[in-house]
């Protein structure tokens, strides 16, 4: 499974559990800050290392 698969499942995982264990609000608030995580760690990153990881990224899509 490929890493970012892993995060998918992981986060669906969070989700449900937030849902079973909290209320409605509380649980919506959860869902939103783990789906959220990844665009907030990549807006923290400095610009060279965001333009790193987007080479990567590119190099990687043409395999």
């Amino acid at each position: 499974m490929s890493p970012l698969g892993k995060y998918y499942v992981g986060a669906a995982i969070a989700a449900v559990l937030a849902l079973l264990l909290f209320d409605g609000l509380l649980a919506g608030l959860i869902v939103v800050a783990v789906l959220a995580a990844p665009a907030v760690a990549y807006f923290m990153l400095d610009e060279s290392q965001r333009a790193r990881l987007r080479r990567i990224r590119r190099r990687q899509i043409g395999r």
